[in-house]
């Protein structure tokens, strides 16, 4: 055999770095195509990229070599395609995790989230917050370092989802209301902190709960496909909203838009936390559900849990079905409103919302319609949000990003 190199087989390498070189630029756009499961195929991703196919392959491997998608050498075709079968695209399942951790008022979970918004591994938490946010930070952070140890996963970050505005740039948790929290406390700092003293590689990221809850939906849930999409949500307790404007959150001048929970929709309603009577935040939230309902909370799960279980298993009660009525109501005022500012093309649930939606969605849809003006031009969509943990998702999506803007910059 001869010793002499195939002069083919140098064009072609040759060949094959020149087209990735053209498509360098396309890594990103192309891993996002993948990642949010806009390009199921190479065909589909060939087309959404604008490039020649040839191109779309290089991009496709490149991605491949740097662990982050699998391409699947057996090609099949897409239900009711015609032309040539293209090989199908898919994100690792045994690539790198962003970390990701959400606190709330009745404690904290961490998990490891791949591309893709799946989420890996999940290690719930302690019952009561401390307040101290750096004590209660240091054991999220541990729970997630040993998730990391236990799974050998690569890291590409750390993303953190908490019940408050944050103020930017600073990373500020401006009103942690129902934490002992001191306001105005530095979480991204105290986070990113923790983050490097246990080890973790990549960037650490703060954000408001409700806000990655809707990036996360928009990614991979109930908002995907949504131009303007509106997401009002109660957690454990309290009311948050967010938008997303094609595809990117809008978080205003400094990270604190969208705090929908102080619409007044009772004006002689209860006193809210910000001065003010019958907000959202105090008339739709599950204590104020539980009251209307004639419910004494109790200690053993959480106030969301009981609203769910009521809601579930004593609807039938007059009671109980007043309350939700009375809720829906007063939560459809607020939808409304917000409606005639934003005129959002789809509104997504989350939380209580969801469950009052699902009890009665005739009612709520009646009354966003019949007091807002777009809604009765034409009315608005409105869904229960489509992911079971979408702040920790949404926490993840923060830590993913640079890796989504930057593909070759993925840690080894």
């Amino acid at each position: 055999m001869s010793g002499k190199a195939d002069p083919r087989a140098a064009g072609e390498g040759t060949t094959s770095r020149t087209r990735l070189d053209r498509g360098r630029g396309a890594l990103g756009p192309a891993l996002e195509l993948v990642h949010t499961g806009r390009a199921p195929t190479r065909a589909v991703l060939t087309a959404e990229l604008g490039v020649t196919r040839a191109t779309a392959g290089a991009v496709a491997a490149e991605l491949e070599a740097l662990g982050l998608i699998r391409v699947d050498a057996r090609p099949g075709a897409a239900g009711g395609s015609q032309g040539r079968p293209s090989h199908r695209l898919s994100v690792a399942e045994d690539g790198p995790v962003a970390l990701a951790a959400q606190i709330h008022a009745d404690g904290f979970r961490a998990a490891l989230v791949g591309l893709g918004g799946r989420i890996v591994a999940t290690a719930p938490g302690c019952e009561v917050v401390d307040a101290d946010p750096a004590k209660v930070l240091g054991s999220v952070v541990e729970a997630g370092a040993e998730l990391l140890r236990e799974t050998g996963r690569r890291c590409v970050g750390a993303g953190l989802a908490v019940p408050s505005a944050v103020a930017e740039p600073e990373g500020l948790a401006l009103n942690p209301l129902h934490l002992a929290w001191p306001a105005g406390a530095p979480v991204r700092e105290i986070f990113a902190r923790q983050v490097r003293a246990a080890g973790i590689q990549g960037p650490a990221f703060t954000g408001n709960d409700v806000n990655l809850a809707a990036l996360a939906e928009h990614r991979h849930g109930a908002g995907r496909g949504a131009r303007d999409l509106l997401c009002v949500a109660t957690g454990h307790r309290g009311v948050g909203g967010a938008l997303v404007l094609d595809g990117r959150l809008h978080t205003g001048s400094s990270g604190l838009a969208l705090e929908v929970g102080h619409l007044a929709v009772n004006p002689e309603g209860r006193p809210c936390h910000c001065g003010s009577r019958g907000c959202l935040d105090v008339e739709t939230d599950p204590l104020a559900f539980l009251t209307a309902a004639g419910r004494e909370p109790g200690p053993e799960v959480s106030l969301l849990q009981q609203s769910y279980d009521l809601i579930r298993e004593h609807y039938a009660d007059p009671a109980v079905r007043t309350a939700t009525e009375t809720l829906i109501d007063r939560l459809g005022l607020g939808l409304a409103g917000l409606v005639n500012i934003l005129n959002p093309d789809r509104i997504i649930l989350g939380g209580l919302h969801r469950a009052l939606l699902d009890a009665d969605p005739g009612r709520l849809r009646a009354v966003v319609a019949g007091r807002s003006l777009w809604g009765q031009s034409g009315g608005v969509p409105i869904l229960p949000c489509g992911l079971d943990h979408n702040s920790l998702v949404g926490a993840a999506e923060l830590a993913w990003q640079p890796v989504l803007d930057d593909p070759l910059g993925v840690p080894a």
